[in-house]
Formats: structure tokens, C-alpha cells, sequence
């Protein structure tokens, strides 16, 4: 979803970016720039790159209603919330920068796309860790397969809401002509983020910050 300014109202897009710049600010202030592996940060601006084309792949028939993946959840995963957020929005400003977006709605589609998504990654991690079982599979399928294709669906139901409250499209038309295609496209959003995220804990593990091999393949056969 990419949303414009000139489809709301000025002082939402301006609040909006202060918003997002405030947000952008706290999540720089908690990354640990100093821990950070130079192989995994390579790494991740590589996936900033991908992510950019997943971004430029899109479709769409009306102003604020387009249909791409994301990579947020894959993003989360690899990074952890606050680097994800910060690689999102690094991929909004390149967008706007090659003229595939709106420089004033960055804040407006950071908002409403990556932070719900990230947050909704980010909870479904706590929660698989705390209530579920340490396994490989509930890592993959839960995390990955699972969480990738609702944070789709958690975004576009935010940039839905904001058209909708804004009086942009009727709620009928969001609902019943637009909401269905991104559940549909939700389901390559999970795809995508489970299978990258499997092949990468496999063979790079150690670029994948929300993995842990004591936690997930400590008990498995064999293991001296």
C-alpha cells in the first residue's frame, strides 16, 4: 500500500512525518550499533535491496491502493524490531527518491505499513517463545510462514482504516474490492518470509539475530 498526502488532509501527513521521524529517532537510539556483526550488517543493506524491487513489483487500479509484499516479517527476524524499522524506512526513502513514492507521505506509509507489521512480528515472536515449544519448525512456520502473512494483512488493515476514516473511498469498497486481494497476497508475503527464513538459518544462521541454536536445535539427535 502505497498512500499519498494529497489524499488526506495537510496536517496529517505533517504530523504524521514527526511522528515517524520521532519513531525513527528512538529506534536508532536503541539499536546496538556496536555489537552489530559487519557480515550481518552487509547482509541486511543486501536485503534492503531486495526488499526495494519486492516494493517495486506492485500492482494496483486507484490512488493509495497498491498491492506488494513487504519483507517486514523477514526483516524482524533477521534484525530484530528497531534495525527492521529503520532498513523499512530506508527502503520507503528509496522509493521516494526514484520517484515511485510520496516524499510527504513517508511518514503516513511508515506508520501505517512497517510499524504495524514490525509490532505484529515482533508479538508473535514473544508469544511463540513464552507459550509454544523450542522447535525448528515452530521457528519457521509460527514465526516465519504464519506471522510473514498477518503482518501483511495487519498493514493493510491499517492503511484500509485510514482511507476509510478519512472519507477517501467508501468503507463497501474497501472491504469488499480491496481487502480480499491483500489476504490473497498475504499468502505469498508467507511463503516468501518462511522459506527465505528457513534456507538462512540453515546456511547463514548466524545473520539471522532472532535465532538461537541452543533454543531451537539443542535436542536434536546426535548433537555432541
Amino acid at each position: 500500500m502505497d498512500l499519498s498526502a494529497s489524499l488526506f488532509d495537510p496536517w496529517i501527513a505533517w504530523l504524521a512525518n514527526a511522528l515517524a521521524l520521532a519513531g525513527l529517532c528512538l529506534a536508532a537510539w536503541r539499536v546496538p550499533w556496536r555489537q552489530l556483526d559487519a557480515a550481518a550488517l552487509n547482509a541486511w543493506m543486501g536485503a534492503c535491496v531486495f526488499d526495494l524491487a519486492l516494493w517495486l513489483l506492485r500492482a494496483g487500479l486507484q490512488p493509495g491502493l497498491s498491492f506488494h509484499m513487504l519483507g517486514a516479517a523477514l526483516f524482524t527476524l533477521l534484525m530484530g524490531p528497531w534495525l527492521a524499522l529503520l532498513a523499512l524506512a530506508a527502503v520507503q526513502i528509496g522509493l521516494a527518491a526514484g520517484g515511485h513514492a510520496d516524499c510527504l507521505a513517508l511518514g503516513l506509509n511508515w506508520l501505517l505499513t512497517a510499524l504495524p507489521a514490525v509490532a505484529l512480528t515482533g508479538v508473535a515472536l514473544s508469544l511463540a517463545r513464552r507459550f509454544l515449544p523450542p522447535h525448528f519448525f515452530v521457528y519457521v512456520f509460527v514465526n516465519g510462514f504464519l506471522a510473514g502473512g498477518a503482518s501483511l494483512v495487519c498493514a493493510a488493515a491499517c492503511g484500509l482504516l485510514a482511507l476509510g476514516l478519512a472519507g477517501v473511498y467508501p468503507w463497501d469498497a474497501l472491504l469488499e474490492e480491496a481487502l480480499p486481494y491483500y489476504f490473497l497476497l498475504s499468502w505469498s508475503e508467507a511463503f516468501t518470509t518462511g522459506l527465505l527464513l528457513a534456507v538462512l538459518v540453515v546456511y547463514r544462521p548466524h545473520w539471522v539475530a532472532t535465532f538461537d541454536d541452543e533454543r531451537y536445535l539443542g535436542d536434536w539427535p546426535g548433537k555432541n
